[in-house]
């Protein structure tokens, strides 16, 4: 099968892999202005508790080089440099309008000369081998076209001894608490996306993407399979969200 046939899912939809990335674009670029409103309201907020759960795994230390892939508008390398003031991060996103609302933020002005935001793709990073300390990617995974390409890449540009963190949604262990937390997504989160950013069509493929997203022990396997080692994760909210880490050796 020609790279040209392959298909990919988009949310419950089928589609070739070449169009994937365009279709993830145009959400991102559709709800780049009410990206962090919308964070907030479909998590109440808990999203933000994630992060910081994220952070006291991750430990940051001054000195150290961050890059944060699908960063949109910069949350996750603003708590970096605020545990770690004389470190470095690099907001990666391939939508370019969610990096344009990042820098506007107060935090972006007050930490420019230790932050650059960067236009690149998750699964070809314009970055050189062996370059950050850390990588980090949230809610971001999910939409690349070829997850294990994403994981290679991470792994190529990481030193040895850097360390890989990905904050991804997950499965609920307990199939009656699962069908509780679908019944809210799919009837809520695409009229709340209507309501707050006129676009109930882009929260739909967002819950969608979340249901096809791997179970916790599958990527970790694949996590494993690019190359890391001393791979764990932990679950957050009962496993609505998970934390995987794993180390470049």
């Amino acid at each position: 099968m020609s790279g040209e046939d392959k298909t990919t899912h988009f949310g419950f939809q089928t589609v070739p892999e070449s169009e994937k990335a365009g279709k993830v674009h145009g959400v991102f670029t559709n709800v780049a202005s009410k990206y962090d409103i919308m964070n907030d309201v479909m998590s109440v907020g808990i999203h933000r508790i994630w992060k910081e759960a994220m952070m006291d795994w991750l430990a940051p230390r001054n000195g150290q080089r961050l890059l944060d892939v699908a960063g949109g508008t910069g949350d996750v390398s603003f708590k970096f440099l605020g545990r770690a003031p004389e470190a470095s991060a690099v907001v990666c996103d391939m939508t370019e309008s969610m990096l344009v609302e990042g820098r506007k933020r107060a935090e972006a002005g007050q930490k420019a000369d230790k932050l650059d935001w960067v236009v690149g793709d998750a699964m070809a990073l314009p970055f050189e081998d062996n370059s950050f300390d850390r990588y980090t990617i949230s809610f971001g995974i999910r939409n690349v076209t070829r997850i294990p390409d994403a994981l290679a890449e991470a792994h190529r540009v990481l030193r040895p001894g850097g360390r890989l963190m990905v904050l991804e949604f997950s499965q609920l262990p307990n199939d009656g608490m699962q069908k509780l937390y679908d019944l809210y997504s799919f009837n809520i989160i695409p009229k709340m996306g209507k309501v707050i950013a006129d676009d109930a069509d882009s929260y739909q493929y967002l819950v969608e993407s979340i249901r096809k997203f791997p179970d916790q022990e599958t990527f970790a396997t694949m996590i494993r399979t690019a190359g890391f080692e001393n791979v764990k994760y932990r679950n957050l909210s009962m496993g609505i969200a998970a934390l995987h880490s794993g180390w470049k050796i």
